[in-house]
């Protein structure tokens, strides 16, 4: 069911990770963020779109991570945005002759297995380098392209409506996941990140994360702080003192710990090749 959480702005939560999809409305129709998990998820919000007399006119994928390029047929064939790097990243994937089935067959070991349709997966739209904006006949919504967590990584801000869409970002139960694969700084690139998203913080009133709740406008510069806290600790080679992982973690998230210390392994295996003291 969408809700609103402000003006002309409103989430679709799916049960999946507590994945947020975020319809924008326009003049002519809707701009639609990130729409997952389930097909019976999707259905429900093509339902609640039409109930409301909303066309999707636009499209946008925050990253290339597989729950991000998902769509459905009943959204139309507006042009489906994402960066440059996040279009290539996505077409790379469906170049790999079985990238499908590759998905499919990881979605065996969740409780979603086959319940996620991938006909329309990845179908990114590239926006020229450097684009500012996206263009679509809306409220101006700023796109603030980074290098954490996925390659051509995105947040969009909504500036007339004060809303901060972060994509796998600024989550209060998900700790950052790095891109320890694709790029030769995952730290710094992090840091940079959040020094990005830190520039708009005065302005924002809502912050919604690719997955958990959304936040209020107190709520934007605490989780970049916690968020920086916890890379910090990372880069240090620290336990970091952060309630989304070990004992204080939510109740149904005490999986994120593993990340964690997945994460915190591989920079540390990182280091020693490297020869950066620990």
């Amino acid at each position: 069911m969408l809700r609103q959480v402000a003006e002309g702005v409103l989430v679709h939560e799916s049960e999946f990770c507590q994945s947020n999809a975020v319809v924008v409305d326009g003049r002519d129709g809707v701009l639609l963020v990130d729409p997952g998990v389930r097909d019976q998820e999707l259905d429900c919000l093509a339902d609640d779109l039409s109930d409301a007399g909303r066309t999707v006119v636009a499209g946008f994928s925050t990253h290339p991570d597989w729950d991000h390029l998902l769509w459905h047929a009943r959204f139309g064939t507006a042009p489906r945005y994402g960066t440059a790097r996040c279009a290539s990243a996505a077409q790379e994937q469906l170049s790999a002759p079985d990238a499908k089935a590759d998905i499919a067959d990881h979605l065996l070991e969740t409780e979603i297995a086959g319940q996620v349709s991938l006909d329309l997966f990845g179908l990114v739209t590239a926006l020229p380098a450097g684009t500012a904006r996206i263009p679509w006949d809306g409220p101006r919504v700023r796109v603030i392209e980074h290098q954490a967590h996925a390659p051509g990584h995105a947040a969009l801000f909504i500036e007339e409506r004060g809303v901060l869409v972060a994509g796998d970002m600024l989550s209060d139960v998900l700790v950052p996941m790095l891109d320890l694969d694709g790029t030769a700084d995952p730290i710094e690139d992090y840091l940079a990140a959040l020094r990005l998203l830190e520039g708009v913080a005065d302005d924002v009133d809502v912050v919604v994360p690719g997955h958990g709740s959304v936040g209020g406008a107190d709520e934007a510069r605490a989780r970049i702080g916690r968020d920086r806290a916890y890379v910090l600790a990372l880069r240090e080679g620290r336990v970091p003192d952060d309630p989304r992982i070990g004992p204080s973690a939510r109740p149904g998230w005490e999986w994120v710990s593993d990340v964690h210390d997945g994460q915190a392994r591989r920079l540390a295996r990182r280091d020693e090749r490297d020869g950066t003291p620990v």
